[in-house]
Parts: structure tokens; sequence; C-alpha cells
């Protein structure tokens, strides 16, 4: 029976070893996709904000008199959002950025689809009435959603490579205590009770 235990606490502490140097990784390949997908929703947008007015509108669910406020900052809020993740600075703050806005967008869709309007998101540029053939709520629903968990990815383990946060993590570290630090700033692995005594 202790043999048993001790091979399953011995697997458990390889998955999580492997999970350790993994990690760093998977949360950057998280930032750079959400903000590909987020940098170029918003530059799409930025070059015509009454079209990006007219795609708000056409959700019609916001008062009249924040829809143009909306559809004027949305897109400088996209590639705001899309230089933090691709620099890597203040990456968990900009992935709940991120998550608020795709949940945002996931209940605009939805209630769009819903409703039975038939509109063009608007996520990359466009937007407004379109035949109702030419809506393509499902997809739109399944990648929001997909991006939703990369920016929850990000806010649980923000950590990544190719990042500034860490660079400045670093910086903050005193001299003499930068040369015990890995190069992954990660700490070593606990020790089990038994392995303490």
């Amino acid at each position: 029976m202790e043999t048993r235990r001790d091979g399953t606490e011995a697997e458990g502490m390889a998955n999580q070893q492997s999970w350790d140097v993994a990690q760093p990784w998977t949360s950057t390949a998280a930032r750079l996709l959400l903000a590909g997908v987020l940098g170029v929703a918003g530059l799409l947008k930025l070059p015509d904000p009454a079209q990006s007015v007219r795609a708000v509108r056409a959700y019609d669910l916001l008062p009249e008199g924040i829809v143009q406020a909306v559809g004027y900052g949305l897109p400088i809020l996209e590639v705001a959002l899309a230089v933090l993740l691709l620099i890597g600075l203040a990456t968990r703050l900009a992935a709940v950025g991120a998550a608020v806005l795709l949940g945002l967008f996931l209940i605009g869709v939805g209630s769009a689809a819903a409703r039975g309007l038939t509109i063009d998101c608007g996520c990359f540029g466009g937007g407004g009435l379109v035949a109702p053939t030419e809506t393509r709520y499902a997809s739109e629903l399944l990648r929001d959603t997909a991006l939703l968990g990369l920016a929850l990815l990000l806010i649980r383990w923000p950590h990544s490579r190719l990042a500034l946060d860490e660079h400045l993590a670093r910086a903050a570290v005193p001299d003499h205590l930068r040369d015990h630090l890995d190069d992954d700033m990660d700490d070593e692995p606990e020790l089990a009770p038994e392995e303490t005594r």
C-alpha cells in the first residue's frame, strides 16, 4: 500500500515538474495569440470609427447616448490591451481586461442570436445588418469562448517568456540575491513532509 502511495506521489511530482516547465511557454503562446487577435481587431476598426459605431448600434443593446463612445473607444481599448499583452507588461491586468471584453462580446453576440437579429459582429471591422444567411453566430461564439479561455489561463498563470513583467521582476531583486535565482524565476520544488525531517 505504501509503495502504491509513493508511486502516486512521485507521478504527481513528475506531472507538476512537467507543468512547471511547460507553463511559461503555454502562457507565452496564449498571451501572443490573444494579443494578435485583439490587435488585428482594433487596428482594422481604427481607420473607420463611424463603421465601428454602426456595428455597436446594430446590437441594439446600449442607449444611443453611449453608442458613439463605445464605438470610438472599443478599437483603442483593443489595441491598448494587445500592446500590453504583446510586450508582456501588466499581463494579469491586461488578461482581466481582455476577459471582461470577451465576456461582453459573448453576451452581445449571444443576445443578437437569441433575438433573431441578422448582423455581422463587427469584430474585425465592418458590422451592421446582413442577410440572414450571412450571420456566423456559432463560429463567433466558439471563437470568443476559446479566446476567453486563453485570457482566463493568463489570469491564473501570467508568468510567461519574452515578457517585460519578468525583466522588471528580476530588476527588482537585490544584486546579492540575483545569483541564487534560476533562469525561470521559479521557486525550488517544495519538499514533501517526509523529506524535511
